[in-house]
């Protein structure tokens, strides 16, 4: 184990399945035609994408087929964010009379960045809180959602925490006003049931690299019978609602990512979650003052976000990375900044838990023995640091 790779960072990208490789391969040298083209080479490209499209919709539960068979509420796009921004920039060109965006403050930057920038054009943001489990404060929500909302956006899964939302109970609140509902379950896609249908959902993000598809592919489920104003134009792709020729190779990938994600969804579940709360009860045991960020009870089964108190994150990730183990400071939007992320700060973890929090994210192709090596090296690494640490002299 000390010269393999341990790779505990699955909420920032994931690898590329080997069946999803295969499905790829021959749409670079083999089948490159382009969909868009009028002879058979291409139109059996274009063919192949709306297989995707039905694979991918598959995954999510949007039961709808148009009468040639097509997932037509499904968009291909280039990545999470993208879907995200077009998302919420549809529902405001469709309720132009309506001038108000209902979010949460845990959010993806992919949302609050667009946020700020639709602010600046004259929008108004009310952003909902969270309590200490990062659960969203629904009587809020309740008082902000008005008859000036054009959307409410809340993610199905944090990135950070795990911690899962109500989006069936968030949409019906967005409903009942009048608003439109999306939800980026760019992290909950292929790791928990998604039913678009049952949930009534307007629009929903996906990202191909956070379930072992390739990097530079997303998706967004817009609800047939929702205007649709396209947040990039050009050529008639996607049903004139996504300028730009398909990335088909990545595309193919995609649908057979979701395809394999759904085929394995229960068993990986209980996969994820077994190794991971196997792996929490073990660093509880062994060393002390620390603490498990999020819902417990209601949560991704692969995320474990862990607060070391009196010590820097970055620290602990610099000498888990001399064993090779890769994990993260919070999401990783946000590396790179010495500040708690967003989402702890929301939920108001303590500034000394908060600086030392690492979050360890599993995939299918971890297991016990990497988790065991992981909990071994993890309890002196933290009372190393804890020993330099003037923080935890003042603790005791």
């Amino acid at each position: 184990m000390e010269n393999k790779i341990i790779y505990l960072d699955n909420n920032a990208t994931t690898a590329v399945a080997p069946e999803v490789f295969e499905a790829m391969k021959p749409y670079f040298c083999e089948r490159y035609g382009n969909p868009s083209s009028i002879h058979r080479f291409g139109g059996s490209v274009a063919a192949d994408i709306e297989n995707a499209r039905r694979q991918v919709a598959s995954l999510i539960g949007a039961s709808y087929r148009d009468k040639d068979g097509n997932a037509a509420e499904i968009i291909f796009t280039s990545c999470g964010t993208e879907s995200d921004n077009a998302a919420i920039n549809a529902a405001l060109q469709a309720k132009p009379e309506r001038k108000k965006i209902v979010t949460t403050a845990v959010e993806h930057p992919a949302v609050l960045h667009f946020c700020e920038e639709l602010v600046r054009k004259g929008y108004q943001v009310e952003l909902i809180g969270v309590d200490g489990q990062g659960r969203l404060d629904m009587e809020a929500l309740k008082k902000a959602v008005d008859s000036d909302t054009a959307i409410v956006s809340a993610m199905w899964g944090n990135n950070e925490t795990g911690t899962l939302f109500p989006v069936k109970d968030i949409a019906a609140i967005a409903h009942e006003a009048g608003a439109y509902f999306h939800s980026d379950a760019v992290q909950a896609a292929g790791k928990v049931k998604i039913d678009v249908d049952e949930c009534n959902i307007d629009f929903l993000s996906i990202s191909g690299h956070k379930l072992h598809a390739p990097k530079g592919v997303g998706a967004l489920y817009v609800r047939r019978g929702i205007l649709f104003t396209p947040l990039i134009f050009g050529g008639h792709q996607e049903r004139g609602r996504r300028g730009g020729t398909e990335n088909v190779t990545s595309v193919i990938g995609l649908g057979k990512a979701c395809e394999i994600a759904e085929k394995s969804l229960d068993e990986e579940y209980r996969y994820l979650s077994g190794l991971r709360d196997e792996f929490e009860q073990k660093l509880l045991k062994t060393i002390p003052r620390i603490r498990i960020n999020g819902d417990l009870e209601h949560r991704l089964p692969g995320t474990s976000s862990v607060s070391f108190e009196c010590i820097e994150g970055e620290s602990i990730l610099m000498l888990l990375d001399v064993f090779g183990i890769c994990a993260s400071s919070g999401s990783a939007c946000t590396t790179g900044s010495l500040e708690p992320s967003h989402v702890l700060r929301a939920m108001c973890i303590p500034y000394s838990a908060a600086h030392g929090t690492i979050r360890f994210s599993l995939s299918r192709y971890n297991n016990k023995e990497e988790l065991d090596f992981v909990a071994e090296k993890l309890p002196p690494i933290i009372a190393r640091l804890r020993e330099i640490s003037p923080y935890w002299e003042e603790k005791q």
